[in-house]
């Protein structure tokens, strides 16, 4: 039995936005981009654990300087999904704090593994982000379990299914009414739903709804327009552009008609170079 601890705290690191090499572009773009990705580093006292790691050899060297600006000891690094963006940063990471442990459901290190497999990166990741992608990719360790412990406070995997690729989870930590969402929540960002078939996104809908039976007073997305507040309010708009979006891919015949469809319904909304991704996905 964990044994309650000191308040917790949490801060977030937000990767801006950068340039793609991908060529595939809607009318309007000259160029397509990569939404913005968050880390969280959660804090107590003396320890902390973060929740991802990013992607790039910079974005990496960044957040590796802010967890050391903290001057907290790094026990754990916490991987929500095996989407790459989220955690190609994690050698970097641990290059930097040797003691601490990468861990994650499963089922995510499972998906991880495809994710670096040398072939894939060569032909997904490195041709999006040459120069970029670290040499040295290291997965997580399959945590035993469902809980990690903080200075006496639990933060509980909770395990999602499909949100926007398979297998994910989102990491709560009740003592603090905190969710750290990944990339079941996003934040004022287009959703990236190009692994997400109808039966997908009906699977990322109930994913949604065990996000909000948590009860969170704050959720923290796994792309969030810089700046904006991490309300719980973003589970119902993250649903809302899913719902959009089902509606107008039945009434639609065309990736374009799609595309400027939700663009009319959701014109602030970060990285509609996302959007194109989807739309052309639904459309085949």
């Amino acid at each position: 039995m964990i044994m309650p601890g000191a308040p917790l705290n949490w801060s977030i690191h937000t990767a801006p936005s950068i340039p793609t090499e991908i060529s595939d572009l809607p009318p309007d773009l000259p160029r397509r981009m990569w939404s913005p990705i968050t880390a969280t580093l959660i804090t107590g006292e003396r320890d902390a654990v973060l929740v991802d790691a990013l992607m790039t050899i910079e974005q990496a060297g960044r957040l590796a300087d802010r967890v050391a600006a903290s001057g907290k000891n790094l026990t754990t690094i916490f991987v929500t999904h095996g989407h790459g963006d989220h955690w190609f940063g994690l050698g970097v990471l641990l290059d930097r704090f040797p003691r601490a442990r990468a861990v994650a459901a499963p089922a995510v290190v499972a998906q991880m593994k495809k994710q670096m497999a040398p072939e894939f990166v060569a032909s997904f990741w490195n041709t999006r982000f040459p120069g970029q992608i670290p040499d040295r990719l290291v997965a997580a360790e399959p945590l035993v379990g469902d809980r990690l412990e903080l200075e006496g406070n639990e933060l509980v995997v909770v395990g999602l299914g499909h949100t926007d690729t398979d297998d994910t989870t989102c990491l709560q930590v009740p003592s603090i009414g905190l969710v750290v969402a990944g990339d079941a929540v996003y934040n004022d960002v287009h959703l990236y739903l190009a692994e997400s078939p109808a039966e997908g996104r009906r699977a990322w809908l109930r994913a949604l709804d065990t996000v909000a039976a948590l009860n969170p007073q704050a959720v923290i997305a796994g792309h969030k327009r810089p700046g904006r507040p991490d309300d719980p309010k973003n589970i119902a708009e993250t649903q809302k552009y899913i719902h959009d979006f089902e509606t107008l891919a039945e009434r639609t015949t065309t990736a374009l008609d799609l595309y400027r469809g939700m663009l009319e319904l959701h014109p602030t909304r970060v990285n509609q170079g996302a959007l194109w991704g989807s739309a052309r996905s639904a459309k085949g």
